[in-house]
């Protein structure tokens, strides 16, 4: 998730508002990855149940429900999308959310292994505590 997180920052997770509330669009959620559940994720949520996602010549675009198309604006991706790959997901289910990092070049995220089942989030970032120079409340979120 470089630059929003680097390796070795210790965070605080909140594992309950997940419980109470749907997560939204730019969150970012900490999640057990698909492919092994033993591992955990932190990725970015881009597509919502019943939305898809589009990567045309480096542009995201959601495609919402009503057949509605939106391009987002990103501004905490690391590396840009110019160089992304084209790509077209799949119409997401009730219980499916679709994640990219922000290091969108380096990441291993829902283009790869589909999108993440609600049953797999495990909560939000609440703080981000160490290093201490990086402390910071709800760290990465741009949803508020």
């Amino acid at each position: 998730m470089d630059p929003t997180f680097a390796d070795g920052q210790y965070l605080i997770v909140d594992q309950l508002s997940q419980r109470f509330e749907e997560p939204k669009r730019d969150s970012v959620i900490i999640f057990k990855y698909p492919k092994d559940k033993t591992k955990f994720f932190i990725k970015r949520v881009i597509g919502l149940p019943g939305e898809t996602v589009e990567i045309k010549d480096g542009v995201v675009t959601i495609v919402l429900k009503d057949g509605i198309a939106t391009t987002l604006s990103e501004p905490f991706v690391a590396d840009g999308n110019k160089k992304l790959e084209d790509f077209t997901s799949d119409p997401l289910s009730a219980d499916e959310y679709f994640v990219l990092g922000d290091n969108r070049l380096g990441s291993l995220d829902s283009r790869s292994w589909g999108p993440v089942t609600a049953d797999l989030i495990v909560g939000r970032p609440l703080f981000r505590l160490l290093p201490a120079t990086s402390f910071h409340f709800l760290p990465g979120d741009f949803s508020r």
